[in-house]
């Protein structure tokens, strides 16, 4: 009886399962971090409500649109009259004609967050950081207009975005991550804010999104609490009732035998 050779390029066992099974490990790592309904159902409903109105602001009248838009700002004058309605749906838009970018931000930052702390969660830090970053730097803008620092005209500019609650998500899952990744991606947000306000150059912008960030910094704390509840994933896909170090049984069967026969 001849042994089977394994085709050129593939290692027999046990190097070869080896490698199936690390191929298997990272296809499981990647599924399960795919945002899905069941796993983010706050981040892909935001994210539909969002493209919704940005294909509506594509195919609408252009002046129907800005109506809606300028009623929906939180600048300085509607937060004034109309808080509750200008803080709830400036969030609904986004500032520009382009979708797909906050895709790629919900996906990293939202998604991410919601399905270590669940999507209740996951939405208070959202609106935290979309309204502290909202309050404070339109609190600026009123206090520079008041003080004849600003032109009143400052209070009528158009304020919306998602920007400060998909900072704030970034925040937040940064202290949920180990130190080095934590380090990582702290600075890759400065170095992100840092340069949008050299380049804009916008008080509200300059304010805003340096107060989205440490919004979500400041839910480090009360967000650990929940996270350290989630029942921990088994390493590179292996099932948790295998990853266990011994059943019960098995426990039993190891231990020693009872001091007196016949008695348990």
């Amino acid at each position: 009886m001849t042994e089977r050779q394994a085709p050129a390029g593939c290692g027999g066992p046990p190097y070869g399962m080896l490698r199936a099974g690390l191929r298997a490990g990272a296809v499981d790592w990647i599924l399960a971090r795919v945002p899905t309904l069941r796993r983010n159902p706050f981040a892909l409903g935001y994210l539909a409500v969002v493209g919704a109105t940005t294909t509506f602001a594509g195919l609408a009248d252009p002046e129907l649109v800005l109506r809606l838009q300028e009623a929906s700002s939180s600048d300085g004058h509607n937060l004034l009259q109309h808080p509750l309605r200008a803080l709830l749906f400036s969030g609904f838009w986004v500032a520009g004609p382009v979708w797909m970018p906050y895709l790629w931000a919900f996906a990293f930052t939202v998604a991410p967050l919601e399905r270590r702390v669940g999507p209740g969660r996951a939405a208070v830090v959202f609106a935290a950081g979309h309204v502290a970053a909202t309050l404070l730097s339109q609190g600026v803008v009123v206090v520079a207009v008041e003080t004849g620092r600003m032109e009143p005209a400052a209070m009528d500019h158009l304020d919306i975005g998602v920007s400060y609650g998909v900072l704030a998500s970034l925040g937040a899952l940064a202290g949920l991550l180990r130190p080095a990744g934590r380090a990582v991606v702290l600075a890759l947000a400065v170095a992100l804010i840092a340069e949008q306000i050299s380049t804009e150059r916008d008080l509200v912008t300059g304010i805003g999104h340096p107060v989205a960030l440490l919004a979500g910094v400041a839910l480090w704390r009360w967000l650990r609490r929940w996270d350290g509840r989630r029942p921990r994933r088994a390493r590179l896909g292996v099932p948790a009732e295998l990853s266990r170090p011994a059943s019960a049984s098995a426990a039993r069967r190891a231990a020693p035998g009872p001091a007196w026969p016949g008695r348990s």
